[in-house]
This record gives structure tokens, sequence and C-alpha cells, in this order.
């Protein structure tokens, strides 16, 4: 399966499993803001296939970005980002370019060594911060000043989905490089022509 394939297998996944919508804005993000549509990738980033296409196309588009050539580990806030880290250190392992998968907690742990941040990652390391979906970008920025303060060096931020709501701009606004695997504006393309589709068939 060459690379289109599966990026538009993975878009086809995510409209059969974790994409909503409705007329009216019913949903509630984290933000606070109400939306008429949702993305819950957890459904996608835990199927095997999902973990398969996430793991093989992000870690091209990590691996195309010359300078995050020295980047030692890809991590972000849990819950989201853990299945999209995880995919993608097990590709780089069959890919013989290893990167190592870490987490960042939401608050440090109570007891034994009270880590913010889960893995093996050394201090000083060049890491990705990861998400499955970035909205205004929060809790992006949450996990890059939690990394930062635990002495890792934030080379970049790589996402899943880019709701394209100014979750881009708030990342770049920290002087740090940002790539988006997938946009709403493609998803919404292609809802709209499986719309069409099932219209034409009846």
């Amino acid at each position: 399966m060459n690379k289109k394939s599966m990026k538009q297998r993975l878009i086809n996944l995510i409209l059969e499993r974790s994409f909503k919508f409705t007329r009216k804005p019913t949903f509630k993000l984290a933000s606070g803001k109400m939306s008429n549509f949702y993305f819950n990738c957890k459904p996608t980033t835990l199927s095997a296939e999902g973990k398969f296409l996430i793991g093989n196309l992000l870690y091209e588009l990590i691996r195309k970005e010359k300078t995050w050539k020295a980047v030692k580990a890809i991590g972000g806030l849990t819950l989201g980002a853990d299945p999209v880290a995880n995919a993608i250190a097990y590709t780089s392992y069959l890919k013989q370019m290893p990167l190592d998968a870490f987490v960042v907690r939401k608050e440090p742990k109570k007891h034994g060594t009270m880590l913010w941040i889960e893995g093996y990652v050394k201090k000083g390391a060049k890491v990705l911060i990861v998400e499955d979906v970035i909205t205004t970008g929060n809790s992006t920025i949450n996990a890059i000043t939690r990394a930062k303060q635990c002495g890792l060096k934030v080379s970049g931020v790589v996402v899943l989905i880019d709701r394209q709501e100014g979750g881009r701009e708030a990342v770049e606004a920290m002087d740090i490089p940002f790539k988006a695997l997938l946009t709403k504006e493609e998803i919404f393309k292609a809802y709209k022509g499986l719309i069409k589709l099932k219209v034409e068939i009846g």
C-alpha cells in the first residue's frame, strides 16, 4: 500500500469510527466551545489498522523533516497522544530508526518517583510533541511547557488532525515548527463526497 492509499484509507477509517456531525452545535469541546462536528480519535488510534496507518504515515512525515533528524523521542499529553506516540515508536523500530515514546501526565504521579513524564527519555533530549487532534492548542501548549520544564528540548509538534481553529498558529507563535497529517478541510471534503455517493446510490 502506497502513501496515498494509506492516507485515503485512514480518512475513511476516521469517518467510519471517529467523526460525528450534526446541523446544530451539540458537541462541547475541551475549550468549552460548542461545535457541530467532533473527532473522537480513540476508536481509530487504538485499532490495529489505525495504528498501522498512523504509525507509517506520521513516521514518514517526521523523517522527511531534515531539522528533526536528531529527535530521540515522541510523546504528548495523556490520553489522546498516547496511542499516536506508540504507533510511531513501533513503526520507527521496524524501520530501524527508533524513536522512543513518552507520556506527559496531567498531574504528577502521587507515589514513587512522582514523575510528570513517563518513559525512557533523558534530560536534554530533542523530542516532538504529538497530538491526535488540535483545536485551540491549549493541551498541546501544556505538553510543550511541561516537557521543557522537565529538561526536554521540543523540536516540533506533529498532530494527526488539525481542526484549523487556531492551534497551529498558537504553536508557531512559540517559534515551534508544526506539522499536521490531516486537516478538517480534507476530512470534510471526503465526508461531503461520501454523503453525495450515498444520495446517488439511494
